[in-house]
């Protein structure tokens, strides 16, 4: 009896290491990750930095650094090496999230508006001037000095588009939905077939301003010129940091 019970809880704890494995192009680490740190079968855990690993297509499973992370509503403890923005960023309102991209060339810039609360372009921007911001009812709202902005994405011209930009409004978008998996930004649209939904590409436009696009196509894969390949996180700091 005794070697069947040992039989069981072996078996048990290999199907619970089976079971356990993030999906392709799913997170498997980063700051705070507490989920699967392995991939399904042919694929990856990709170390990106210190706040992101994710599966990407490769021959082996592996597993990433665990380590703490950030979360929509959560708190979190700043890395003693990380200070605070020059100048300083609005205290983060109960309730809304900062939201940035985690990896080079972008690291630690900020989502805001191109003209600062108003109904711009998307950009990522510096920490001391990081917008804030709520998801609810699939919308991407940022809270311009008290006024609500929706994020909006372009429609799709036809096939051959990769990419669509992202801008804010006055009024709610009609089409696509944001929603937060995990502390990451994702966006989807039942007309639009992509690779992954939290896919985003930042394109510098001829004055150096860092729009934000969607990314149609493969994160990592075939990126357009001069774009560069990110995913963007909630981040519920005090105050925005670099």
């Amino acid at each position: 009896m005794a070697s069947l019970a040992l039989f069981l809880t072996l078996a048990g704890t290999l199907v619970g290491q089976v079971i356990a494995q993030a999906p392709q192009y799913g997170q498997c680490g980063g700051q705070g990750w507490s989920g699967a740190t392995t991939c399904v079968s042919g694929w990856t855990c990709t170390y990106s930095n210190p706040y992101y690993s994710q599966c990407l297509p490769g021959a082996a499973s592996s597993s990433a650094p665990h380590t703490t992370s950030t979360v929509p509503g959560g708190s979190t403890t700043a890395p003693s090496s990380t200070t605070t923005a020059a100048g300083g960023s609005s205290t983060l309102q109960a309730g809304y999230s900062f939201i940035r991209a985690v990896e080079d060339p972008n690291f630690h810039k900020y989502l805001q508006s191109e003209v600062l609360n108003t109904a711009s372009d998307a950009v990522l921007g510096e920490p001391s001037t990081a917008a804030q911001f709520q998801i609810t009812g699939g919308q991407l709202i940022q809270n311009a000095n008290g006024k609500n902005l929706y994020a909006v994405v372009e429609p799709r011209a036809n096939s051959t588009v990769v990419k669509l930009k992202v801008s804010w409004s006055t009024t709610p978008a009609t089409s696509g939905t944001f929603v937060f998996s995990g502390d990451t930004v994702e966006w989807s649209n039942p007309s639009i077939t992509r690779p992954q939904n939290n896919a985003w590409l930042v394109c510098p436009d001829a004055a150096g301003n860092k729009d934000l696009y969607v990314n149609l196509g493969a994160y990592s894969y075939q990126t357009p010129a001069g774009c560069a390949d990110e995913t963007i996180h909630a981040y519920t700091g005090a105050t925005a940091t670099a």
